[in-house]
């Protein structure tokens, strides 16, 4: 049975690749080389053969490297990072501080600007209570001139009819005895005395009103 062994040569960095027997460790691959002197098939000079086993100086530079870069990380990069994230959660609690500011302002114009809205709607109502009594005043007045003057021409109409009517009854009290004195005249062939026609007329007038 065959097992594929791979070398890489320390000199010359050269990957091999070799066929060995299972039960044997004979490399016929390794004449000459000065890492491994013996060339018998014998197990005894076969070197151990580990492919994933790094060697010391590669174990060293790999720490090395690995200690610099966490030097790096904890005094360079970190302080920077740290920097950073502290001047952003400044900034934003700047700005959350600013924006609290503006909206207790915002909020205080806004409870303001109410109480300005309430004061003209209470002065806007407060004049126009004013006007309305004012107008009630005005229009009381202009009604009570306005019924004192109807009044006054009723009063003065009624005197005109009244003295009409005084005048009017004079003229047909003349004309019904001088109409009943011609009555009595034609009827009796005399004129009748012009007290009695008078008094026969005032009482007919006085029974008709």
């Amino acid at each position: 049975m065959l097992k594929a062994v791979v070398t890489t040569s320390h000199t010359g960095g050269n990957v091999q690749v070799n066929l060995i027997q299972a039960d044997t460790c004979e490399r016929t691959d390794l004449e000459g080389n000065p890492e491994f002197p013996t060339s018998d098939s014998s197990s005894t000079g076969c070197p151990e053969l580990i492919p994933i086993l790094p060697e010391t100086k590669e174990i060293i530079w790999g720490f090395g490297a690995f200690i610099v870069l966490a030097v790096v990380l904890r005094y360079v990069l970190f302080p920077k990072v740290r920097e950073g994230m502290t001047a952003r959660y400044d900034s934003i609690q700047g700005d959350f501080e600013k924006a609290e500011t503006l909206t207790a302002s915002a909020r205080a114009e806004v409870a303001e600007y109410e109480a300005q809205v309430a004061s003209v709607r209470s002065d806007a109502q407060g004049r126009v209570e004013a006007a309305r009594a004012t107008l009630e005043a005005e229009r009381g007045a202009m009604l009570a001139d306005v019924n004192a003057r109807i009044a006054e021409k009723r009063a003065t109409a009624t005197a005109e009819v009244d003295a009409a009517r005084q005048a009017a009854s004079s003229q047909v009290a003349s004309a019904v005895s001088d109409v009943a004195a011609r009555a009595g005249e034609l009827a009796t062939g005399k004129a009748p005395s012009t007290d009695v026609v008078n008094a026969a007329v005032d009482n007919s007038m006085g029974v008709n009103a």
